[in-house]
């Protein structure tokens, strides 16, 4: 069975690929430093996996420590989670965004072929398709007029390993676009545990309902959408997991570079899923309008067909479940990981 090398593992959406990967029998090697994410995930996620993982501790930045890893570990494919991910961050501190996704990127990717290891899944996102497009957004629409600094270092990634596949054949690359992940494993026992003030959306509402924040702020009432607030593609945590799985197998012993939607095909707005989140859960989340946010747009939800046809990837998770999994995570661990 193949060895994977998982960069930023230990975070929401690699937590629960690794659990994915140790299911389906992988070897797993994680690569994290902790800087938003908990060692803790990867304890839970061997005890629902009932097997190990290896951690290490280090930076996709440190050459030294990514060339010991793959020396010792005969690593066959790597999934790339590892970056900064907040919108809103990306805009006020740009030049840490810029060395960590995509130095840190490049310092993997040279890693990678100083020891002969050319399969890749790329963690990508949605936001390299900018505001020009009217969704569905699909895979052959043009990218690069991204709305911030997040979304631009993952167009960056993008141009560089499709620029690298086209130079040398051996590569063989997955670009995985996100569209917004949500819930959380079904056990309750891992999920997503944001650090300080969460930046997304889910979090948010799980901590105002549990009592750990007053209440929630609704960043733009004015969009030209269904009740004036934004409309994104939700997609359950554990679907996107899965979708990791079905490109790495789809990419092994290929050439070239190929990206997929990963998105559910469909848009709520965010007071449909406020109101959604307090008749599944019953309970009630208190919020308030404020400005629009820099960086965000009206609408975005996914054409997912090319991953559906291509990768055999079906999302099995609507809303509802996406909004109940969340909810059970959060009363299970109302402070995250932490214990306190």
């Amino acid at each position: 069975m193949f060895n994977i090398l998982v960069t930023g593992g230990a975070g929401y959406v690699g937590s629960h690929t690794c659990l994915k990967l140790l299911e389906e029998g992988f070897k797993v090697i994680v690569l994290d430093n902790l800087a938003n994410s908990s060692i803790e995930a990867l304890n839970r996620v061997q005890i629902l996996a009932n097997r190990s993982l290896i951690f290490i501790h280090g930076d996709i930045r440190d050459s030294s420590c990514l060339d010991r890893i793959f020396k010792t570990h005969q690593i066959d494919a790597v999934i790339h989670f590892a970056g900064l991910k907040a919108v809103g961050e990306s805009q006020q501190i740009p030049l840490e965004y810029f060395d960590n996704n995509i130095s840190g990127s490049l310092n993997l990717f040279n890693a990678m072929q100083r020891a002969s290891v050319y399969n890749l899944v790329f963690s990508s996102s949605a936001t390299v398709y900018g505001e020009l497009h009217k969704s569905p957004l699909n895979e052959t629409m043009c990218t690069g007029t991204t709305t911030n600094n997040y979304g631009y270092t993952k167009l960056i990634v993008e141009q560089l390993l499709e620029k690298l596949s086209q130079s040398d054949p051996r590569w063989s690359i997955a670009l995985l676009r996100y569209f917004n992940p949500v819930g959380a494993h079904p056990s309750g026992l891992i999920g997503e545990n944001p650090r300080g003030i969460p930046n997304n959306l889910m979090p948010y509402v799980t901590q105002v309902a549990i009592g750990a924040r007053e209440k929630l702020s609704i960043f733009g009432q004015d969009y030209e959408t269904i009740d004036g607030t934004g409309v994104r593609d939700y997609i359950h945590v554990m679907d996107l997991a899965n979708a990791h799985l079905c490109a790495l197998q789809n990419r092994i012993n290929r050439s070239g570079c190929r990206a997929w939607n990963i998105g559910t095909g469909r848009g709520a707005s965010v007071l449909q899923v406020i109101k959604a989140f307090k008749d599944i859960n019953g309970v009630d989340v208190k919020y308030e309008f404020a400005p629009r946010r820099d960086g965000d747009i009206a609408i975005c939800y996914a054409d997912n067909q090319r991953a559906v046809s291509e990768l055999g990837w079906i999302p099995q998770y609507g809303l509802e479940e996406m909004l109940r999994d969340s909810w059970n995570w959060q009363k299970q661990n109302p402070n995250g990981f932490n214990k306190g």
